[in-house]
């Protein structure tokens, strides 16, 4: 019982952080998985992938979530996300990478985007011209913290779509959900604002995940459909909770929040273990 609520309460947390951030929450949950309830790599990776849907779902249906996301630029990313998924299942499918080797890309891949955002920490991607040109994939949104209607056009259209892919493959060999790419590329490469790329990526990593928990989730383990169950509790309560908070906070600090929580990440599975 004792771990089931430390699960819901590891899963609110996630929850609230992937749905403020758009990652999902998988690159919360895998560490606790794996170094509070000591379970192996893979497993982790499975029930993870799981929740990462949960926190899709939740977040996509509500009101906060659908204000901000850009659906013709998620159907994109999602077809390419889709396929780099069903290629990293592929991949675990014929034992072709270990899970020591995917846990360094887990943990490169969260350095290298952690050193991206900080270094573009303060770079403004929208005007409040609104007669600005938006193309054929930007829009226009209501920015809550400059109370004021703001324009933003995608830029290097290809480059998302090619990160995309790599984020669905990323995905399935991890179990963070492909948002850790995502969004930071949209908003460091592509000019896609935080919140606009935050609520697009969520919108976008619940069908990425399918192909991973196809090949991750331990369906043959007794006790993983209760964590998963625990899991995915935590993370629609907390889901809630972070999409009603981020309109109100900083866009700087959610930029440094999430750069910090890579480092993070990327110094255990790097330096740690």
């Amino acid at each position: 019982m004792l771990t089931l609520v430390q699960t819901i309460a590891a899963g609110a947390a996630a929850g609230c952080l992937g749905s403020l951030l758009g990652l999902g929450g998988g690159i919360f949950l895998v560490p606790f998985f794996q170094f509070v309830l000591d379970l192996p790599f893979a497993t982790a990776a499975g029930i993870s992938l799981m929740s990462v849907i949960g926190t899709s779902v939740a977040v996509s249906t509500m009101k906060a979530g659908r204000e901000f996301t850009n659906p013709r630029l998620a159907i994109g990313l999602q077809l390419l996300t889709a396929l780099g998924a069903t290629a990293g299942a592929f991949v675990l499918r014929h034992d072709w990478i270990s899970n020591r080797t995917a846990e360094r890309v887990f943990g490169v891949t969260a350095a290298v985007i952690a050193v991206v955002l900080l270094r573009r920490l303060d770079r403004r991607v929208t005007t409040s011209d609104q007669e600005a040109a938006t193309g054929s994939m930007g829009g226009r949104y209501f920015d809550p913290e400059r109370q004021e209607s703001v324009t933003y056009r995608v830029r290097r259209a290809p480059v998302a779509l090619g990160v995309s892919f790599a984020a669905g493959i990323v995905s399935t060999l991890s179990g963070i959900g492909g948002g850790v790419l995502i969004v930071p590329a949209l908003n460091s490469w592509c000019s896609v604002p935080l919140r606009v790329a935050a609520a697009t990526s969520t919108f976008v990593i619940g069908v990425t995940a399918v192909p991973g928990v196809i090949e991750r989730f331990p369906f043959d383990d007794p006790a993983a459909p209760a964590l998963a169950a625990a899991a995915v509790i935590g993370v629609l309560v907390g889901s809630r909770a972070g999409a009603h908070v981020a309109p109100q906070t900083p866009v700087r600090a959610l930029k440094m929040m999430l750069s910090a929580i890579l480092l993070i990440v990327a110094v255990i599975y790097l330096v740690l273990k």
